[in-house]
């Protein structure tokens, strides 16, 4: 007998064609992959736009994303596109799943196509140089488009897998949170709303700081009372860095904040874990970086949020002793040292009088 499934136990959710919304995915990765699958099952007339036009037609002749998620089989409905113009124009929603360094200039690219299409970006990180987020960046370059984030611990092979997951659509617009939630939510894969922009969108962004000091920990071994108190702390520095740019601390005790920062930190196939591990393991950056093939978005985080934090005079003794160790030689037992200073804190943030915490 053949294991059973979640996804055998539920019926897809079925959209009204003719009232079909027409959303577009910018960016073949693997999760902006996934996302577009979800939509295309959900009824929606879906395009996800490939770069690279070979690619494209490869995807559309096999309905396999051959080089991010090899494994699955994609909605026969889902179209892939390569003409950016043909991809953008007259739809509902634009979901933008572009690396950091590049989204700017896809949003450049895309202006003259816009008219009435919403903007929600899938991207997590800080714009290099710029300490501009996602939503800050669609601000600029797209003043007049409605815009949301999207965020959460959102594994792309678990949610292709069929596996129960969670998100959350922050956005100042109810119309635009509503229409995210139509396209995406179903019966497995689950959306909540969100109005405090920046809170979700710094949750998502943060998070990879620390699950390069987890992979490091794991490196040296530590009890599961070193990985709980990582964590929690962790998640004092996020809030407190956060609500010093006007988001709302409840934000991360949702899934943008404490469950995505607890996906990351505990999954080993994570890049920025993987690099903490091989820099806990006596490696230098560019070693860990070489063997990766890729920079882990967490390092450039460390850079900016260890630069801004002390613009701002926010305590976050973490980020700072991974940045003296990965940039400045300090020995890694420093992050050990940084978790136990100032014992008189108190271990939940905004609780205690603003002189005792």
């Amino acid at each position: 007998m053949s294991e059973l499934k979640f996804s055998d136990l539920i019926k897809p959710v079925v959209i009204d064609q003719k009232k079909a919304l027409r959303v577009t995915i910018l960016g073949g990765g693997s999760f902006g992959t996934a996302m577009a699958n979800i939509a295309a099952r959900n009824g929606c007339d879906t395009i996800i736009w490939i770069r690279d036009e070979a690619i494209a037609r490869e995807m559309n002749a096999t309905h396999i994303n051959r080089r991010y998620l090899p494994d699955y089989t994609l909605e026969a409905s889902l179209r892939a596109e390569s003409n950016l113009e043909t991809a953008v124009c007259n739809r509902d929603i634009i979901l933008v799943a572009i690396p950091s360094h590049s989204f700017r200039d896809v949003l450049r690219q895309i202006k003259p196509f816009i008219s009435a299409q919403a903007i929600v970006s899938l991207t997590k990180g800080v714009e290099a140089q710029t300490f501009s987020f996602m939503s800050d960046i669609i601000r600029e370059e797209l003043p007049e488009v409605p815009y949301g984030v999207l965020s959460g611990p959102n594994l792309a092979k678990e949610i292709m897998a069929g596996m129960p997951a969670g998100t959350v659509i922050a956005s100042n617009s109810e119309l635009v949170r509503y229409a995210v939630q139509q396209a995406l939510h179903s019966a497995l894969f689950r959306v909540f709303g969100s109005d405090d922009v920046h809170g979700v969108e710094l949750g998502g962004a943060l998070k990879n700081i620390y699950a390069v000091a987890m992979g490091m920990a794991a490196a040296y071994k530590v009890g599961e009372n070193t990985k709980s108190m990582i964590l929690t702390r962790a998640l004092a520095e996020m809030s407190r860095f956060a609500v010093k740019l006007g988001a709302n601390p409840l934000t991360f005790l949702g899934l943008s904040g404490v469950g995505d920062l607890f996906a990351t930190c505990n999954s080993p196939l994570s890049r920025n874990y993987q690099v903490g591990f091989a820099l806990g393991s006596g490696k230098t950056l560019e070693q860990a970086t070489k063997e990766l093939g890729q920079t882990a978005e967490g390092i450039n985080t460390i850079v900016q949020v260890n630069a801004r934090a002390k613009e701002l005079d926010v305590y976050m003794p973490i980020t700072t002793a991974l940045y003296e160790v990965i940039f400045e030689g300090a020995p890694p037992l420093n992050i050990a040292v940084s978790l136990m200073k100032s014992g008189h804190r108190s271990d939940v943030e905004f609780v205690l009088p603003h002189h005792q915490v």
